[in-house]
């Protein structure tokens, strides 16, 4: 047929029938109540067998009903078809009923009927909707009409049929069919059903009693198709004509021409800058855009055979030419299926994943939104970077990503402007010319390792691209036309959030990736790493069992960082020496690894606990620290000698750290007598306070309380509990004032083994932020004094 119709319900069948003709249908008594299957964008007719496959399950419940009873059905069509499942309000009253004449089991699923249409119908009522629709029907015949009138209308229409069937694809037994026909209601279905109507004519035709009126309308619309295609004839006729030899000329002079500009090889000049100016124009420029090219476009074709100038001109409308300015990706806006891939490729970081899900949702109601500018901020390998690719692939979009570690010069952004010999665009530009699309997601990689120097500070030049207000019109020194960022999701990621000037920090929204603990690791290891692992080891087939004892081994004595990259090492280690026994000892049987295992494997313990060691003797606190590698425990070692009250503080410690100690120094000195010590130690003794791993330079107030505890400790010549860390600053009052990186540094302490964390009870809130099953065998003790600190510290202090 000259369509193809589709239904909700049923496809109908390609195939043609054995017998496409009218039945014996006069007979069959069609019953008050009937099974109702809505078609979507065609209508069936009397008299004639159509082959239809069942697709849905309601379909095929209709069709195994129908048949295990009388067989019929009644078929109307849809009015809208872009309803998924009609009701009683979405489909025409007026439809055919028709019998069910085979039925078998389609083998690309659904079933495989033949319905013959029997009489038109009428729907008076449905009598059931669910779970599926059931109506009271009423069969009516056609309208009796003048026979002689009906006679010249029904031969009239069988002709301008055959005529219309030589150019039109209607096939062989159709058209020996309409010869044959002497029923002039039959004639008019049949020619209604191969004429090619849109489905509102069709059900036109299907509601008219009258068959007079029926071949009138068939008549008007044959009579338009005529003249449509005589039309189509003789422009057809004059278009041969009017290609004469020197047009074919034409044509083949063009293709030889297009052929040489693939190969880089022009006639003249003026070819190779119109071949310029219509890829200028396929590129969709913007006005402004468009009116510069147009500019040097003239320039070019000033030039002289050779001229140094004319390449740099063509350099430079060549990126013109080849940059997205109006091509765009499809976004993928299902929600669920974003969710999906982004918890496939990662394991928690549930807070990123949440505003990743909020912007395609507010994309999908706001098709212009300007695209967000995020930085994931957290220790090294805790998937950051492959965090963007699993975005762009959850949305469907082209991924770009720049390193921007240890970037200094500001052309690497903005690019080299056109006076420099071998200028180019900055690496912006660059990636977006790469990917394609204009708005790709783009990471900036390490953007808090960006530096500055006599070339310029890219940081300054990273504020225009990282602002809304402003990126929708950015300029590069080379381009020197604005291009739309606007459409670009700009991710950056950082380890430290201090290294960031605050102004391009303030034109981020900042998300926390905080370290994994120990269940994190195992289960990410479980999930992710070990797949991978083995997959690159060739070890799919002879996997390895890794028991729950040999992993939490590797995570904790042959690795000590927040993230997992160390892990996966480890893991791969194991994994290519566990391929190496396969090979030389020739076993099928998958290997068991155990702790026990893994000494052979991956040699002696890396990292040994040692708080309880270090702090069981008088003057050892423990505070916490943020570095770039997450949250750490920090020693603080305080020890005294004879001498004059002086104070000395090693460590590479910096100036913040340094007048921290002194503050401390200065309370217990202040307060001796209530904590327990002799006020006259201070001025025949010198102290001296240590943070080990002196070459990792340290700063900051937090440790302010540990340095305290510390210097209790060790004039009271008592341990700190071996189980207690601590962090926050102290006054010359006593108070303890809030920190930052409680997240980072609650971690390190679950991570490190400990019981108990002091925190200033300002920073009780920032707890909301820590997953409770990530401290869930921690307890957190908020202080607001450091009378409180020493109590918890030492016990009652009598006094204090």
């Amino acid at each position: 047929m000259s369509d193809e119709p589709r239904s909700d319900e049923v496809e109908l069948d390609g195939e043609a029938p054995d017998d496409p003709g009218p039945g014996s249908a006069a007979e069959v008594v069609i019953p008050e109540v009937l099974p109702v299957l809505p078609l979507r964008n065609t209508v069936l007719f009397p008299t004639l067998v159509t082959p239809m496959v069942a697709t849905t399950d309601r379909a095929r419940r209709i069709v195994e009903a129908a048949a295990d009873g009388d067989r019929l059905l009644a078929t109307v069509a849809v009015r809208d078809p872009s309803v998924e499942t009609p009701g009683p309000d979405d489909v025409y009253r007026v439809g055919t009923a028709v019998r069910i004449l085979r039925m078998v089991q389609n083998p690309g699923g659904g079933q495989r009927i033949w319905v013959q249409g029997l009489r038109r119908v009428r729907i008076e009522e449905f009598v059931e909707t669910e779970p599926a629709l059931r109506a009271r029907v009423s069969a009516f015949a056609p309208v009796d009409a003048d026979p002689v009138e009906v006679e010249a209308l029904h031969r009239n229409v069988s002709r301008m049929f055959l005529q219309y069937a030589e150019s039109a694809d209607v096939s062989e037994p159709v058209t020996a069919m309409v010869q044959g026909l002497e029923d002039s209601a039959a004639l008019s279905d049949v020619v209604a059903a191969n004429l090619g109507l849109p489905v509102e004519d069709r059900q036109k035709v299907l509601e008219l009693d009258d068959v007079r009126a029926r071949l009138e309308f068939l008549s008007e619309h044959l009579a338009r198709e005529q003249e449509v295609h005589r039309l189509e004839e003789e422009i057809r006729e004059q278009v041969q004509e009017e290609l004469s030899r020197s047009q074919r000329e034409y044509v083949l002079r063009e293709q030889a021409r297009a052929i040489r500009r693939q190969l880089g090889e022009y006639d003249s000049p003026e070819e190779q800058v119109e071949e310029l100016r219509e890829r200028i124009e396929r590129a969709g420029v913007p006005p402004e855009v468009a009116e510069v090219a147009d500019r040097e476009l003239t320039r070019l074709a000033s030039q002289p055979p050779g001229a140094m100038e004319a390449g740099t001109i063509r350099t430079y409308l060549e990126w013109i030419a080849d940059l997205p300015w109006s091509t765009e990706s499809t976004d993928t806006l299902d929600v669920a299926r974003a969710r999906e891939v982004l918890n496939e490729d990662h394991y928690d970081i549930e807070k990123v994943k949440e505003r990743i899900l909020e912007f395609i949702a507010v994309l999908k109601l706001k098709q212009d939104m300007r695209g967000p500018i995020l930085c994931f901020a957290g220790p090294p390998g805790t998937g950051k970077t492959s965090l963007g690719r699993s975005i762009a692939r959850a949305m469907g979009r082209k991924f770009a990503r720049i390193s921007l570690g240890g970037v200094r010069d500001e052309a690497e952004i903005r690019g080299h402007r056109r006076t420099y010999v071998g200028s180019l665009p900055g690496r912006i530009v660059q990636n977006l010319k790469r990917v394609g699309t204009r708005n790709p997601v783009f990471m900036l990689d390490e953007i808090d390792k960006l530096g500055s120097d006599f070339r310029g500070d890219p940081s300054s030049a990273l504020l225009e691209v990282l602002d809304p207000e402003q990126n929708f019109s950015f300029s590069d020194h080379y381009l020197e036309v604005p291009f739309d960022l606007s459409k670009v999701l700009f991710i950056a990621t950082a380890n430290m959030l201090d290294g960031i000037p605050p102004a391009l920090r303030d034109r981020m929204e900042v998300i926390e990736l905080p370290g994994y603990t120990e269940e994190d690791k195992l289960e990410i290891a479980r999930q992710y790493l070990i797949p991978r692992q083995l997959e690159q080891s060739g070890l799919t087939e002879h996997a390895p069992e890794i028991t729950d004892d040999a992993l939490r081994r590797v995570i904790s004595g042959y690795t000590h960082e927040a993230g997992l990259r160390n892990l996966e090492r480890e893991l791969g280690k194991i994994a290519r020496k566990v391929a190496r026994r396969v090979v030389e000892s020739g076993e099928t049987a998958a290997p068991r690894i155990d702790a026990d295992d893994l000494h052979g494997l991956l040699g002696p313990l890396k990292f040994e606990p040692e708080v309880a060691g270090r702090v069981q003797i008088p003057g050892v606190s423990v505070g916490l620290a943020v570095t770039g590698a997450g949250g750490e425990i920090l020693f603080i070692e305080a020890t005294r000698m004879k001498g004059r009250g002086r104070l000395k503080v090693t460590g590479s410690v910096r100036d913040v750290m340094r007048e921290s100690a002194e503050t401390a120094v200065s309370l217990v000195r202040t307060r001796a007598k209530d904590v327990g010590v002799d006020p006259d130690v201070f001025g025949i003794s010198d102290i001296h306070l240590h943070l080990p791993a002196g070459a990792t330079p340290k700063d900051g107030p937090s440790a302010g309380i540990a340095i305290v505890t510390a210097l209790v400790s060790l004039l009271r010549d008592i341990p700190v509990p071996p189980d207690l860390a601590m962090t926050g600053e102290i006054t010359l009052r006593g108070k303890v004032l809030p920190v930052g990186g409680i997240k980072e540094k609650i971690l390190a302490a679950r991570r490190a083994g400990l019981g108990r964390v002091l925190i200033p009870a300002d920073n009780v809130k920032d707890l909301a932020e820590v997953p409770s099953e990530r401290i869930a065998e921690l307890r957190v003790i908020p202080v607001e004094r450091i009378e409180e600190v020493l109590d918890h510290a030492f016990g009652p202090l009598g006094g204090v």
